[in-house]
C-alpha cells in the first residue's frame, strides 16, 4: 500500500480523458485568472471540446507520451511531452515538454517536480541534448517553476495560436548532458553541443 501523499506516476490512458480535461481546465482557470483573463475567456465550449480532443490524441498518439501524477489514488497531474512543435529543431536531438498541469489544490506538494523530472529523465534516456517549452508570460507561477530548474528564456516568443486575447508565448529551452546526477541540479541552460 502506498504512503500517503507520495506521487506516483503512470501512463495515461482513455479511462483518463475525463480526469485530465477537469484538472487541466481547473489549472487554466487558476494560472489564466490569475493573469488577468476573465473567466468567461477561458471555459468555453469549444475550448472544452478542443482540450478533449487535443488529450485524446495525444493519448493515443505513437510519437507523444502522456503521464498521470497520482496522489493518495486521485489524478493529481498531467504530463505531456514528444518531439518538438517546431519544424526547425531536430527531433533527434530534441524533445518538447508541451505541458504540465497540476490540480492547484494540490500546488507546491512536489506534483509538478515529479513531472517534471519524469521530462529530465525521458532526455537522459533518449539521449536528446536539447528540451523545450513554452510558458504564457503572464503565468508568473509556471515562469518562476521552470526558473527553479534550471529553465532560461531563449529570447524568443510568439503569438498564442487563435486567442488574440492571450499574450504571447515564451520559449525556453536548456540542455542535459549525460552521466551527471538523475536530479533537476543536472540542468544547464545551453545547448550541449
Amino acid at each position: 500500500m502506498p504512503r500517503e501523499g507520495l506521487v506516483e506516476v503512470r501512463e495515461a490512458g482513455l479511462g483518463d480523458l475525463s480526469g485530465i480535461v477537469g484538472l487541466h481546465s481547473r489549472a487554466r482557470v487558476a494560472y489564466y485568472g490569475a493573469g488577468g483573463l476573465p473567466i468567461g475567456e477561458i471555459l468555453t465550449p469549444e475550448l472544452a471540446r478542443e482540450q478533449r480532443e487535443g488529450w485524446a490524441a495525444a493519448i493515443t498518439s505513437a510519437r507523444k507520451q502522456v503521464r498521470c501524477a497520482i496522489v493518495d489514488g486521485t489524478l493529481a497531474g498531467v504530463l505531456a511531452m514528444g518531439p518538438p512543435h517546431s519544424s526547425g529543431l531536430d527531433p533527434r536531438t530534441t524533445a518538447q515538454l508541451y505541458q504540465i498541469h497540476v490540480d492547484p489544490e494540490l500546488w507546491g506538494r512536489g506534483v509538478g517536480s515529479a513531472l517534471h523530472a519524469l521530462f529530465v529523465r525521458h532526455l537522459q534516456d533518449e539521449g536528446l541534448a536539447l528540451g523545450v517549452l513554452e510558458v504564457w508570460e503572464r503565468n508568473t507561477r509556471a515562469r518562476a517553476f521552470y526558473t527553479r530548474h534550471g529553465w532560461l528564456p531563449d529570447g524568443t516568443s510568439r503569438p498564442a495560436p487563435a486567442r488574440p486575447a492571450l499574450p504571447a508565448l515564451l520559449t525556453k529551452e536548456f540542455g542535459c548532458v549525460e552521466g551527471l546526477p538523475d536530479d533537476t541540479n543536472s540542468l544547464i541552460t545551453e545547448p550541449v553541443g
